[in-house]
């Protein structure tokens, strides 16, 4: 697709029932329908450096069920985010279960080819483990990058079992690796016990800043997401959200679940808040529908996702404009 034809958007919900069809995001066109997309919806079915509950590797295939409901306006963010840039779907990133740093590789290769066709990324998870690929990539195109973590958990402890490389210890082996602009990092939505104080003070150590769920609660979305936007400036920004940043009540199929988390309300409204900040890719991820009832989850994932590709969206299209 050049930039000078118009978008291909969603299957026409008046004419084809919502529920019919193969279940792409947002009932979006296929990326090899497209030929080349600005922004690639694209699952990482993998769910192999979990520490509790498994499932997660369902997760992309649940939010693109859940997301089938979603429209083409945000009026949240007053724009049509598939008529402003073309968006497809990317399908799956095939990864091995049985071997993580196999399954580390593959990821960041796939993530390497999409990005050097000029697409923002949207990933679908799988377990948090997959960041750690996505911003080694993000960050070959656009150097060290400024990162919030929307999680329950710090996801910055050193090894499980003597592995490096698990869903709770991504962003470590980010900051060890210098593909992280450490003065612009926070954590959103923490909270729950510890395994130590030492936890914390190695967190800090990394450059890490903390908003707990407490303090969105208490200071309310607006003001969290001005205090995100004033530290990450005008730096390039990966988002990764783990679902279980909601509460079980908001978000009870994942993996690691803990209680007096933030509502799904509190989540959209934060993230539509950081609408002008340069968003160059993001992950939703964590979401195992096996502990799910009726997708409250996935819906919550899927309309997460799709305020994450509705800044991408306008981002582009701005960008084009100039």
């Amino acid at each position: 697709m050049s930039t000078e034809q118009t978008p291909r958007g969603p299957v026409d919900s008046s004419r084809i029932p919502r529920y019919a069809g193969p279940a792409t995001f947002a009932r979006l066109p296929r990326l090899d329908e497209v030929g080349s997309a600005d922004v690639a919806v694209v699952g990482v079915p993998f769910d192999s450096g979990v520490s509790y509950r498994p499932g997660a590797r369902f997760g992309g295939n649940a939010i693109r069920e859940a997301s089938r409901l979603l429209r083409p306006y945000n009026p949240a963010q007053d724009a049509s985010p598939f008529a402003l840039a073309q968006v497809a779907d990317a399908g799956d990133i095939a990864v091995n279960p049985f071997n993580i740093n196999e399954a580390v590789e593959t990821v960041e290769a796939a993530a390497d080819e999409l990005l050097s066709s000029g697409s923002r990324l949207m990933t679908l998870g799988g377990d948090h483990t997959i960041a750690l690929p996505l911003l080694r990539s993000v960050a070959k195109k656009h150097g060290p990058v400024a990162l919030l973590h929307f999680d329950a958990h710090l996801d910055t402890w050193d090894t499980y079992f003597g592995a490096e490389y698990t869903h709770g210890t991504p962003f470590r082996r980010a900051v060890e690796e210098g593909i992280l602009d450490t003065e612009a990092l926070s954590h959103v939505g923490t909270r729950g016990p510890l395994y130590g104080k030492q936890d914390l003070d190695d967190d800090a150590k990394m450059g890490f800043g903390i908003v707990t769920s407490a303090d969105v609660y208490r200071r309310g979305a607006d003001e969290i997401a001005d205090q995100l936007r004033q530290r990450i400036g005008d730096r390039p920004l990966y988002i990764s959200i783990d679902i279980d940043v909601l509460d079980p009540a908001h978000a009870p199929g994942t993996g690691t679940p803990e209680a007096g988390g933030m509502t799904s309300r509190e989540l959209l409204e934060i993230i539509r808040g950081l609408s002008s900040c340069n968003l160059v890719s993001a992950d939703v991820v964590e979401v195992a529908p096996a502990y799910d009832h009726a997708e409250i989850t996935s819906v919550a994932a899927s309309h997460t996702a799709y305020e994450l590709t509705t800044i991408m969206s306008r981002q582009i299209a701005a960008s084009k404009a100039k």
